[in-house]
């Protein structure tokens, strides 16, 4: 059974437009495919936690030999890391903050991109010492949720943004190379422009996701 995991990273919650858009997109995705399986993390309500010395000696022991404080401090990122591995398609909400991601979602990064989990590194092989093992043949949406508009590629406010190269960036480096990226802008300005960046988004998709 193929499972979809859908992650929500704003602390707005009725007034989250990356939550109401990410949320469309996967229902549409359960309404086209009702057997999937929904796994669903808000990392506002469960904050992964910030990488510090326990964490990085235990990431980078061996397994087998950890003590039990050592293994505490990886616990959170191995339950993370499990579940990540074991979705299919990934449903992402995330507004931007100054041009590129909220805490919350970088501690998430840093939890889950673990050596020997989901990246290998062979510092002998000079071609190509980093692998990814992430199965090949997932499918990620994001939905970026904007301030301003005109953040997308090929527009002015492109060279801003320092989200989406980073969230490529980091999700290719461990095997996921089928990333779509939808924006909704306009969230300063309100009114007409916000609510027709909305319907922009809606529309993307319900083509991406037709029932």
């Amino acid at each position: 059974m193929k499972k979809i995991l859908h992650i929500d990273s704003s602390p707005r919650l009725e007034r989250s437009h990356s939550r109401k858009l990410s949320r469309e997109l996967r229902d549409r995705l359960l309404k086209k495919n009702p057997e999937y399986q929904l796994l669903y993390r808000d990392l506002n309500v469960n904050t992964p936690p910030h990488i510090d010395v326990p964490w990085i000696e235990a990431a980078f022991s061996r397994q087998e030999i950890l003590n039990p404080g050592q293994k505490q401090a990886i616990e959170f990122s191995d339950l993370l890391i499990n579940e990540f591995l074991s979705a299919d398609i990934y449903v992402i909400g995330i507004p931007m903050y100054n041009f590129g991601m909220p805490s919350v979602f970088k501690a998430y990064i840093d939890n889950i991109i673990r050596i020997n989990r989901t990246f290998s590194f062979d510092p002998n092989d000079p071609n190509e010492p980093y692998k990814p093992l992430v199965s090949d043949g997932k499918t990620m949406y994001v939905i970026i949720a904007t301030g301003d508009d005109g953040f997308q590629k090929g527009e002015d406010l492109y060279p801003l943004n320092h989200l989406e190269p980073h969230l490529q960036t980091i999700f290719e480096f461990i095997g996921i190379s089928d990333i779509k990226f939808i924006y909704c802008g306009n969230d300063e300005y309100g009114g007409e422009k916000l609510e027709k960046s909305i319907l922009e988004a809606m529309g993307e998709i319900e083509n991406l996701i037709r029932v």
